[in-house]
């Protein structure tokens, strides 16, 4: 569940290992271009966090950011 905190949208995802954390944040990033909006995001072994906000309106959680959400659950 994604969660909005200091305006932010979080959720941490984890995986089996490594590489399916990290086929993962590849199709992220595809998903990202797409969608002309990009996390802020760390990776450990197999675990993902991913921060969403809006650089353009002021760093503060938008409608933007909720349809990236929706699209990274959708993976």
């Amino acid at each position: 569940m994604w969660t909005e905190e200091n305006n932010r949208l979080k959720k941490t995802f984890r995986f089996k290992d490594f590489q399916q954390a990290f086929a993962f944040m590849t199709r992220v990033a595809f998903l990202a271009e797409k969608h002309e909006h990009h996390p802020n995001w760390s990776n450990v072994y197999n675990t993902v966090t991913i921060e969403l906000t809006t650089h353009d309106a002021g760093n503060v959680v938008t409608e933007k950011d909720h349809k990236l959400a929706a699209a990274i659950d959708a993976i």
